[in-house]
């Protein structure tokens, strides 16, 4: 692993610019892109959510631009200028305006919310019938593939969310993997090998092992992303994303920017 596509920093939910890139120069990477939270959504929950959070990246991308750009120069690393997007089907519009005016050098789509809540509420879900929770990770499995078969993105990130929950934990299907590796096979977005939970209490990389060997099956690469957001999470999860790609055999791929 020489690059890490998914680090935040303080223009949504991470730390300082200048500690993110330092971290990742520290853990040896040659490259480190950073992936801010943006949502360009109209839908009234998710701006309430955007509020709440504060991720403005559509308001402050050409500041963060700016920032990175002074980075650059002393830097002994290459600095990307990337964004994760939330995807819902309804919002493909306006998505794909944002991202043809801002010009990133990569963009990174994810599913976030069901029924507009964040996956990751374990509250809201545990309340639910198992049968609802079921249909929720089905609905969850619809809009990846429909983010992937959009063509809007690069990398699809934690291609399998909903495991980090306990509450949709176990529900996903091999039948929705395969669905999903077809729509990669035919797309150009790649799917990322994310640390974000791996060694916390999930202790799982996403995809699951599972989901990973059936994206094998069908030769979809992948790419990688820590997912950090704190600069003391880089060298770990760099080091266990290695471990993982060795013992599974896997090279991932670099993104062409």
């Amino acid at each position: 692993m020489d690059r890490d596509y998914h680090v935040h920093s303080t223009y949504s939910d991470g730390r300082f610019l200048f500690q993110m890139v330092r971290a990742a120069a520290e853990a040896g990477l040659e490259g480190v892109g950073i992936a801010d939270h943006c949502s360009v959504s109209d839908r009234d929950e998710i701006q309430e959510q955007k509020h709440l959070l504060g991720f403005n990246l559509d308001e402050t991308y050409e500041r963060r631009r700016e920032a990175i750009e002074r980075l650059r120069e002393e830097a002994s690393i290459a600095i990307y200028d990337g964004v994760e997007m939330d995807y819902h089907p309804e919002d493909e519009a306006r998505i794909r305006a944002f991202l043809d005016e801002a010009g990133f050098q990569y963009a990174i789509g994810s599913v976030h919310y069901l029924e507009g809540v964040n996956v990751h509420v374990e509250p809201y879900f545990e309340q639910k019938a198992e049968g609802d929770r079921d249909e929720l990770v089905s609905e969850y499995f619809d809009r990846l593939v429909a983010l992937v078969e959009s063509e809007l993105f690069d990398i699809a990130a934690h291609v399998d969310l909903v495991e980090r929950n306990p509450a949709l934990r176990g529900y996903a299907t091999t039948e929705q993997y395969r669905r999903v590796a077809e729509a990669f096979a035919d797309s150009r977005t790649v799917p990322e090998l994310n640390a974000g939970r791996a060694l916390s209490e999930y202790g799982e990389f996403h995809p699951s092992p599972g989901f990973l060997d059936v994206l094998a099956e069908y030769e979809v690469p992948v790419t990688v992303g820590t997912d950090s957001h704190k600069p003391d999470e880089v060298g770990d999860r760099v080091r266990h994303i290695e471990r993982y790609l060795d013992r599974r055999n896997r090279q991932p791929v670099t993104l062409e920017l």
